[in-house]
């Protein structure tokens, strides 16, 4: 990410112009669809941060790419980032647009990391869990890591509870690298 704050601002004011016209989710939608034709498109991005292609071609480019797949708010703003030259963060936008959508739904993305997949009963009840908890929507994205060895690593927000095997490990290497003990006991 470039530029978080900037970011940051462009998607706010998308979603709060989204929301004086009652097109959040459409919006939403929208985004959805460009950062995915963003993310599985390298060319695309190449297209846009390049500093040698003119913002009409740009321009032209995403009206043959977007203008029957976007709802025309979502294009104007493409629009809007390309004239200002802020198509390099559009990535960046999408995401930040993403949680303020999540927060304004109370929707919290919550990672779990385990060595092994987890069934579908127990993570429902971790689901579940948290979401009573919280008092908010969860949805759960699973990474698989096979270097945890086991346990579970759980990520929402800024906070992390790592109950994973590698996590105790090191921690008591760290207590035995630290460990003053008496040769003579």
């Amino acid at each position: 990410m470039k530029n978080p704050k900037l970011a940051n601002r462009y998607a706010k004011a998308l979603f709060e112009f989204a929301g004086e016209h009652n097109q959040i989710e459409v919006v939403n939608q929208d985004l959805t669809v460009v950062s995915s034709a963003l993310r599985d498109n390298r060319e695309l991005l190449v297209i846009l941060n390049s500093p040698v292609i003119v913002p009409l071609k740009k321009h032209t480019i995403f009206q043959e790419i977007f203008k029957d797949k976007i709802s025309e708010t979502t294009f104007n703003f493409l629009d809007v980032i390309i004239r200002k030259k802020r198509e390099p963060i559009l990535s960046s936008i999408c995401e930040e647009y993403v949680k303020y959508y999540n927060d304004y739904h109370h929707i919290k993305i919550v990672t779990l990391t385990t060595a092994q997949p987890l069934s579908a009963e127990l993570t429902e009840k971790i689901r579940s869990m948290i979401a009573e908890q919280t008092h908010y929507t969860i949805e759960i994205r699973q990474i698989i890591k096979p270097e945890l060895i086991g346990g579970i690593m759980i990520k929402m927000d800024d906070y992390i509870f790592d109950a994973s095997i590698l996590a105790r490990i090191n921690k008591l290497k760290n207590e035995f690298a630290h460990n003053i003990y008496e040769v003579n006991f």
